[in-house]
């Protein structure tokens, strides 16, 4: 299946398709992690973008349903040098080819995914649009132009829950290859902002039982849950876009704030707490994707440097230093990746500890919060 690709510099080429059909347009980015590619593939913090994984073979170990970070897959597409459809891996069940044409997800190989590394890193991240059935720069541009960025659209609506569950399940074990069961003593509000499982598995792991509320739900029943006791805390999620956008969501952060609840904050929730504290975030160049970012850890006597898993385009600033403790920095471009707000029991990291794919450095926060509360 022949696929024509345009980004918004103007480059223009023809790949192969392993996936769905049908044209898409969203930001593409690129991800340097070397394993993992079903966890960042499901994962709805990439929704509205492209993926170009670095790791030039994908597909080796097929999917499986144990390994999904969401229910479905919310990226537009991905973009591999080389696609492997024979699998070969005792947990793998099906392809990634036949799981991407079930997600109506594009797969793109046979392209140079180097050169468009190389160019994101000195462009930036942008828009592109990727068609198996329009082959035409010009009309291809038509569609590239009139569809908006993924700075004016509000992903959270589409990737957070449709009601209000409860998490079931602990940490994946690796010996027995299941998930631990549930134990626990403290309970939390999960806003979910587009949340991965795998936060989830280890705010459980850790002792909390997580409720999980759709982005949407009224703060008022969230604070009244921790004024009666019901809750000892909330937990701000992952989740895909601009954070500026959700100006919904910056005010329900506010009310927490002002009703002294708990928080803690991974990923854009680390943002929005920024935003709600009045320190507005900033759009990095090309971002922060893969699982191999050193970030240096200032807590306890001795700094050490912890290798993270990433995934964000926007950052909080340098001056919220002037309210809170930064905890994380990122040792690749110095931003930071971790603050304490000040006599607040609030913090919260840019990074994934939940490391799903790996590495597994970080995992010691989920603890820290459980102690916290």
């Amino acid at each position: 299946m022949k696929i024509s690709i345009l980004l918004a510099n103007g480059d223009f080429f023809e790949a192969r398709g392993f996936g769905a059909e049908g044209t898409s347009v969203g930001e593409i980015v690129f991800n340097t992690s070397m394993t993992g590619y079903q966890e960042i593939i499901t994962d709805p913090s990439y929704a509205g973008q492209f993926v170009v994984f670095t790791m030039p073979e994908i597909g080796n170990v097929g999917v499986n349903a144990d390994d999904m970070e969401s229910n479905r897959a919310w990226l537009k597409g991905v973009l591999v040098r080389e696609y492997v459809e024979s699998f070969s891996n005792f947990r793998g069940e099906r392809s990634l080819g036949e799981f991407l044409k079930e997600q109506g997800v594009l797969g793109i190989s046979e392209i140079d995914t180097r050169y468009l590394t190389k160019t994101i890193r000195t462009q930036g991240a942008m828009m592109m649009v990727a068609s198996s059935e329009i082959h035409n720069k010009d009309e291809l541009k038509k569609i590239l132009d009139s569809t908006p960025g993924i700075q004016e659209i509000d992903y959270i609506k589409e990737v957070t829950a449709d009601k209000e569950y409860i998490h079931p399940n602990g940490a994946w074990n690796d010996k027995t290859l299941s998930y631990n069961p549930k134990k626990t003593d403290k309970r939390i509000v999960v806003y979910d902002f587009g949340v991965k499982r795998n936060i989830l598995n280890e705010l459980t792991e850790a002792g909390m039982e997580c409720i999980v509320v759709p982005a949407h739900t009224p703060v008022e029943k969230v604070i009244e849950k921790y004024e009666n006791g019901e809750i000892q805390g909330v937990f701000l999620s992952n989740g895909p876009g601009d954070p500026l956008i959700l100006k919904d969501v910056h005010e329900k952060i506010k009310k927490l704030l002002e009703a002294k609840v708990p928080m803690f904050g991974i990923c854009l929730g680390h943002q929005l707490l920024s935003i709600a504290h009045g320190y507005p975030t900033f759009k990095l160049k090309f971002g922060h994707h893969g699982g191999n970012h050193p970030v240096k850890n200032f807590i306890g006597k001795y700094p050490e440097v912890e290798i993270t898993a990433q995934n964000h385009n926007y950052n909080v600033p340098e001056e919220i230093e002037e309210i809170a403790e930064v905890t994380h920095k990122n040792l690749f471009d110095g931003t930071i990746e971790g603050v304490k707000y000040k006599n607040k029991k609030v913090f919260s990291v840019q990074h994934h500890p939940e490391a799903s794919p790996g590495p597994r450095d970080a995992k010691y926060i989920f603890k820290q919060f459980y102690d916290m509360i």
